[in-house]
């Protein structure tokens, strides 16, 4: 590969570049290049590139920008991939659109999509700079397979936003881990309204100034429609984007054949008139397989006894514990992870532990399973934020951290190896542990931070809740 490379869009990590390799047959072509810098890059970078070019199969040049080699060169590790020609689409903004090329190119970008749902394919990071256009011929493939998956519908688990895969101002709500629901192709038209949002009126519809901000604009927040920011642009194609960027999934186009119809109409009337006359949504959006909602049904007032108690505390502060009983299978973990939407707007932290029957012979294993995922969500902070939670466990637990440590193993990573705590006679030990078990889940309910709780390690009224 020649050094002389053109940069054509860098995103972060890695860089997307055009040059130009030696074939086998010894002669000269131009090609697309995904470089990774040496000994920088996390594994999950080359994880995706990995992964990506297992894909090359099923991505068809007609609809994607198709891996031909996955190599390492100089130190380095790079994707080679076929050049269609043109650029990313993220090189074509800044500015508002003229609407009959943003019909055009969406039109494109929704075929292209529409091909890759069909090879079974959830992109899951779809956004201008792996949207490639050739704005010559028109023709519009996808790249950015890194993350994409073969399943129909699958589940984020609740984890930092600054670890989840994928890119935070264009991701699904359900991507974020924080919605209860389910990821599948309509994640890739919510991705897919906030590119077409950005591409008509130059901006995107969310700004925000940090990951968790990011996670609550698309969970919470509802943008500001299209054609209020822009006069100039239709209604019809504003209620497009709008109804594209519904929080709930099943209140989004079901497909791109769907979202392909309505936007086919727009442009000829655009074309031919220079307006588009107002028509019902959706009358062609016909789901091409069976989607059962994820919405809870018959749990109102399970999951409004929960909320409500939620309120309570962050309203007064007063902790509170309730607790959720039933049968196996029954759906407790469903009703609780309803918290998630509503611990968003209060920086609120969520911790959570199952009780394992094959494990009760192990003295507090639940608390242990919910403070590890604490203690992990504090680990992709940044090293501010981090400082300031290991001054407070530092103070909280002073000469008995290696109890902590002993039990929550993931916080040495925070506090360091701490020295064994003094021997003491059996029951004074005891009385140690609970007492320092106190002052550490007493870090997570100060610092300004309301740190409800559905276990048994909150002190408070018990209000009882049946499933």
């Amino acid at each position: 590969m020649d050094e002389s490379f053109k940069v054509l869009s860098e995103d972060g990590e890695p860089i997307f570049c055009r040059g130009s390799r030696l074939g086998a047959d010894g002669s000269r072509r131009t090609v697309l290049a995904v470089l990774v810098a040496p000994g920088q890059s996390p594994p999950s970078i080359l994880d995706r590139l990995s992964h990506e070019y297992g894909l090359k199969d099923e991505l068809d040049g007609a609809w994607a920008v198709r891996p031909l080699e996955l190599l390492r060169e100089h130190g380095r590790t790079m994707l080679v991939l076929e050049d269609p020609g043109g650029e990313p689409l993220a090189r074509l903004l800044g500015a508002p659109m003229e609407l009959e090329r943003f019909l055009r190119l969406a039109l494109g970008i929704v075929t292209a999509l529409g091909k890759a749902h069909q090879r079974g394919l959830v992109h899951k990071d779809i956004k201008p700079a792996n949207i490639f256009v050739n704005t010559a011929s028109g023709n519009v493939r996808l790249t950015g397979f890194g993350i994409a998956s073969r399943l129909p519908r699958e589940r984020q688990t609740l984890a930092p936003p600054e670890t989840i895969a994928g890119t935070l101002a264009y991701m699904a709500p359900e991507q974020t881990g924080r919605m209860n629901r389910s990821i599948d192709s309509r994640s890739d038209l919510y991705s897919l309204g906030v590119t077409f949002y950005q591409m008509l009126t130059g901006a995107l519809p969310f700004a925000a100034s940090g990951p968790m901000e990011w996670v609550h604009c698309h969970v919470a927040r509802q943008p500001l429609a299209p054609s209020k920011r822009l006069e100039t642009i239709p209604a019809p194609v504003s209620q497009i984007v709008m109804k594209l960027l519904a929080k709930a999934a099943e209140e989004r186009y079901q497909t791109t054949v769907g979202l392909e119809r309505d936007l086919q109409r727009c442009l000829p009337e655009w074309e031919a008139r220079g307006r588009i006359e107002d028509f019902p949504l959706g009358e062609g959006d016909i789901p091409d397989r069976l989607l059962i909602p994820e919405t809870l049904y018959g749990r109102e007032r399970e999951v409004d006894a929960f909320l409500t108690a939620f309120g309570r505390v962050v309203g007064g502060g007063a902790p509170e514990l309730v607790l959720v009983s039933g049968y196996s299978g029954i759906g407790k973990s469903s009703v609780v992870h309803e918290l998630h939407k509503v611990l968003l707007p209060p920086r609120g932290l969520f911790a959570s532990g199952k009780f394992d029957q094959y494990k009760s012979d192990i003295p507090y294993a639940t608390l242990a399973l919910a403070f590890q995922s604490l203690i992990r969500s504090l680990l992709a902070k940044s090293e501010a934020e981090l400082a300031s939670w290991r001054d407070a466990l530092d103070e909280a637990l002073g000469p008995n951290g290696k109890l902590m440590v002993d039990l929550v193993p993931e916080l040495r990573l925070i506090i360091g190896e701490p020295q064994p705590a003094p021997e003491l006679a059996p029951q004074d030990a005891q009385r140690r542990f609970r007492l320092v078990l106190r002052r550490f889940i007493g870090v997570f309910g100060g610092r300004n931070i309301r740190w409800p709780c559905s276990s048994m390690i909150c002190n408070g009224s018990m209000r009882p809740l049946s499933i």
